[in-house]
């Protein structure tokens, strides 16, 4: 029976974090504040932002995800030999190939098939199960941003941001990480930060440490930041996420 103490436990490694936020709003380019040898999947191919940067790209085949995907998960193990951090962008992308690969091979050659819903559900939870379950690595996983309506037991509804995917998936993906944030910018100042404590408006969470908010040149700092330090502007537009994103 494999048995791991509390206090071995560290939580500044190996954690596993999601970001989500609207397109173009930096989530990418976030990559360079993380420490150590860095490989990034890009599932979007939107890695010309990092150019100049030391880290290391894949760079995916859009054209045949579910093909490409699983000749990446075969290298798991070299992964876990040569880098510190996976940073895996973005699944919302991914999504939306997949769905499209599936169409082709229907019936019309467009549509997607009711057994495509199912099989994704199986499928992505599969793929993402093993690149969470790489050994001594940091994770870091994006996807846009999308209002979805939630009520609650007494009946009221609201809206809140949460990782543009499908239902079916997303709240087991959610569970797999130690941190989920939603990026924003400060329209006056042009800070971006992330939020990391949820609320009725956004889904976020942080069971890493006790920070609320943290700019993202300090979010990977797990461990080495003072708890509950956030940026102005993470703060400001915590309330102003919470009041225009929430509604009966």
């Amino acid at each position: 029976m494999p048995l791991v103490n509390g206090k071995s436990i560290l939580r500044n490694k190996n954690w596993k974090v999601i970001i989500y936020g609207k397109p173009g709003i930096g989530k990418t380019s976030s990559v360079k504040f993380l420490k150590g040898k860095t490989l990034v999947l890009s599932l979007d191919n939107s890695d010309r932002v990092l150019a100049g940067q030391d880290v290391d790209i894949y760079q995916f085949d859009r054209v045949h995800p579910e093909e490409d995907i699983m000749a990446f998960v075969k290298s798991v193990e070299t992964i876990a030999k040569n880098y510190d951090n996976l940073f895996i962008d973005n699944i919302s992308s991914f999504e939306k190939d997949w769905f499209v690969e599936k169409g082709r091979s229907s019936t019309n050659h467009i549509s997607n098939e009711i057994q495509d819903y199912s099989q994704w559900t199986n499928y992505f939870s599969r793929i993402m199960t093993t690149l969470y379950m790489i050994p001594n690595i940091n994770i870091v996983t994006t996807a846009w941003e999308k209002q979805i309506e939630i009520t609650t037991e007494t009946g009221q509804t609201f809206n809140q941001y949460a990782p543009e995917i499908r239902d079916s998936v997303r709240d087991s993906l959610l569970g797999l990480a130690d941190v989920v944030g939603r990026m924003i910018t400060n329209p006056k100042t042009g800070e971006r930060g992330v939020l990391l404590q949820g609320t009725d408006a956004v889904f976020a969470k942080n069971r890493l440490d006790d920070r609320t908010a943290a700019p993202i040149a300090e979010l990977y700092n797990f461990g080495e930041v003072a708890p509950k330090k956030a940026t102005t502007a993470a703060k400001k537009s915590t309330t102003k996420t919470t009041e225009k994103g929430a509604s009966k």
